[in-house]
């Protein structure tokens, strides 16, 4: 038995299966994900087509430069931790960490943006529901609408975003007690995939919003 085989589960024969096991396993997992957003996303198209106007003058509200940087910020996040999977495979624990690290402090950077983005519109009451008391001009009367939608998905989205940030502070934990190599690397794959939704619903959800 390998210095890695007693991290595989007993009813695996062998790290392969396991992770093939593990890899469906969660893929089916992120395809409840998808279907819980796909309802937001129909919710957007219904009202983005019943309110097209009121949609496009709560859209201007939003800080483009803000939502573009943060897009970027978790697309470069995804590199890194594509990059902290391929070093766990190759056996350089150093090179995994490092990656950890970095897509760990992308993802604070994600959400310090949304911090700030998000108090700006408390601020100028655009705000869902019987909170929407927006100040200044060109805001539309039904604005609660679209903004009760827009914080219902990013926020959702958000709360992705740190428990991301949870499970890769847990796998720098285990990697820097050298509990990864290429005989196992199990955890780093199926966080990888799951940080690779958070990167891909964001992609949609910036143009969708910020750029309608």
């Amino acid at each position: 038995m390998s210095d890695y085989q007693h991290h595989v589960g007993h009813h695996f024969e062998h790290f392969e299966q396991e992770l093939a096991s593990n890899k469906l396993g969660f893929w089916l997992f992120l395809a409840t994900e998808i279907l819980m957003f796909g309802g937001l996303f129909v919710a957007y198209a219904v009202f983005s087509n019943t309110h097209a106007e009121m949609w496009e003058m709560a859209s201007g509200h939003l800080d483009r430069i803000m939502g573009g940087t943060n897009t970027v910020v978790l697309i470069v996040s995804s590199l890194t931790m594509a990059l902290a999977v391929r070093s766990a495979q190759t056996n350089n624990r150093q090179a995994t960490g490092l990656f950890l690290i970095a897509t760990f402090a992308l993802a604070a950077v994600f959400m310090v943006i949304k911090y700030f983005e998000y108090s700006a519109k408390f601020e100028h009451g655009l705000l869902p529901g019987e909170w929407y008391t927006p100040h200044g001009a060109d805001t539309p009367a039904q604005g609660n609408i679209f903004f009760g939608l827009y914080f219902m998905t990013t926020g959702l989205h958000g709360v992705h975003v740190l428990i991301g940030m949870i499970v890769i502070a847990w796998l720098w934990v285990k990697n820097a007690k050298g509990q990864f190599s290429s005989a196992w690397y199990t955890p780093v794959e199926i966080v990888g995939l799951y940080w690779h939704l958070v990167d891909l619903v964001w992609i949609f959800l910036f143009p969708l919003y910020y750029l309608v």
